[in-house]
């Protein structure tokens, strides 16, 4: 019995120590599937797949620095741009998009904010809502200031001036094979632009698999390049001089990424953005379908 009893606990001991020396902590089963690569001309690639809660977690988790840093520039240039603290913007993506988002985003954002307090941050749903937002901020400052004329803060400049892209599409006789071309370019200012370098590869447990560039933390590209599953491939250039926000309108930013994972044709992406919307970083679409037996290319604004 004693020599039993003596080879159980050095059995015991044996496992404490091995779990000991390894000093790794299980891997989190919200993780399982994704993964980031070494960046590549600085452009980082991120895998993330299942439930819109886990993509969002792995999307936190995995950049979660890069988040927190982005959210320090979007900070910066809202608090620069339209003279009110980074609170304001966070009531405002609780109290008014909050209420208009349905649940799968509402779960990958709260997935995100979760990530990056797994990581050791300090963002809440609130920041990553604020951040997701970034692009169409100037355009519900504007509105919000016009119908609350006591609480207008004059800006710095316009801003919407010198909007921030512009992209072409073309195809058949247009092109050398006759096959699809797509160009964009990105006229962001530089402390967003140097961070605009993580090409996601998202496959959602429903809906399409996409490819995209975005910014660290985000749920849709806001560069608005990509292309899905279904073969449909997008861009924009933004409408310039653009004025109207309806705060009772769906986030241009779920609506975006709605229609780049659940369209199947271009009618069906054109269906998705017009529903509930809001004008928030109005655009000129220009999307594609890159199957052979479909209708190749359109422009929707």
């Amino acid at each position: 019995m004693r020599r039993w009893l003596s080879f159980f606990l050095l059995v015991l001991l044996t496992i404490f120590c091995g779990w000991s020396g390894s000093g790794r902590a299980p891997r989190d089963p919200r993780l399982a599937g994704a993964f980031t690569r070494p960046p590549v001309n600085n452009w980082t690639f991120v895998h993330l797949q299942g439930t819109p809660s886990d993509i969002g977690f792995q999307n936190g988790y995995l950049l979660a620095p890069r988040i927190e840093d982005f959210e320090a520039v979007v900070k910066l240039e809202e608090q620069h741009n339209a003279h009110r603290n980074w609170q304001w913007f966070r009531g405002m993506a609780k109290n008014v998009m909050w209420p208009k988002i349905e649940t799968q985003y509402r779960q990958e954002l709260q997935g995100i904010a979760d990530g990056v307090d797994a990581r050791g941050g300090h963002l809440d749903v609130w920041d990553i809502v604020a951040m997701n937002a970034n692009e169409e901020w100037s355009y519900f400052v504007k509105q919000w200031d016009k119908e609350h004329p006591n609480s207008a803060q004059p800006p710095d400049s316009d801003p919407n001036q010198g909007d921030h892209c512009s992209a072409f599409v073309a195809t058949g006789a247009w092109t050398k094979d006759g096959k699809i071309v797509m160009a964009h370019n990105n006229w962001s200012p530089y402390m967003e632009g140097a961070r605009w370098n993580i090409i996601y590869d998202v496959k959602p447990d429903q809906g399409q698999e996409f490819l995209m560039d975005g910014l660290p933390g985000v749920i849709v590209s806001d560069d608005d390049w990509a292309v899905n599953s279904a073969g449909i491939m997008l861009t924009e250039t933004t409408i310039s001089n653009f004025h109207g926000y309806d705060f009772n309108g769906i986030p241009e930013f779920v609506r975006a990424r709605k229609a780049m994972q659940y369209a199947t044709s271009i009618g069906s992406f054109a269906k998705i953005m017009e529903a509930g919307n809001n004008g928030g970083y109005a655009n000129d679409w220009l999307v594609a379908d890159r199957r052979p037996t479909r209708s190749p290319a359109w422009s929707w604004g």
